[in-house]
């Protein structure tokens, strides 16, 4: 027996999964792209806090899936890292500082303070996902991407971490990044 599209009507399901997938890539580009033709300063903090504010968990988690070089995909990534920063704020200042002179390039891409304590990478991150509104998108991949970077770096230089730990992070700088040279060919969808 072969089923035909009668047996299908009559099947009870879920959603359909490109479909939810499509509309979490939307989602995407009307918060990157409609964000950019705003001019009202307060558009910028709310992507900033959409997380903590407006339950975007939903959405994010189905962001999670999408691959690095979508903007969805860079999305989850970006507040993924904001929200590690957030969290841990003192264990990722360590990590950092660990790492910011042996990768002194990518710590100025990054643009932390200097001592690099937890408040100041918080302000950094922060700064970096307001600049999904008011700055060039390539430029806040770029920069969370050299933020990674000096993290990787620092936690192969200190003992606790594990190397798959390491190697995390530094996937997911070198994704940030990838992401940001194809938005500078070609704007990502």
């Amino acid at each position: 027996m072969r089923p035909g599209g009668d047996f299908f009507a009559g099947v009870l399901g879920g959603t359909d999964p490109a479909l939810v997938t499509e509309a979490a890539e939307r989602a995407a580009v009307l918060l990157v792209r409609g964000a950019r033709g705003s001019d009202d300063p307060a558009v910028a903090d709310r992507i900033l806090h959409l997380a903590e504010t407006e339950g975007i968990e939903t959405i994010a988690e189905v962001w999670s899936g999408a691959p690095a070089d979508t903007l969805a995909g860079c999305l989850w990534r970006l507040f993924l890292l904001r929200s590690w920063v957030h969290a841990d704020p003192l264990g990722v200042a360590r990590e950092y500082d660990a790492g910011r002179r042996a990768a002194p390039v990518a710590q100025v891409v990054a643009g932390v303070a200097d001592p690099p304590g937890p408040e100041e990478l918080r302000a950094m991150v922060d700064q970096v996902l307001r600049g999904i509104a008011s700055s060039d998108f390539a430029d806040v991949l770029f920069r969370a991407a050299a933020f990674a970077r000096v993290v990787a770096t620092g936690r192969a230089g200190l003992v606790e971490p594990s190397d798959a730990q390491v190697r995390r992070m530094l996937v997911l700088s070198e994704q940030l990044e990838a992401a940001g040279h194809e938005e500078l060919v070609r704007p990502l969808s």
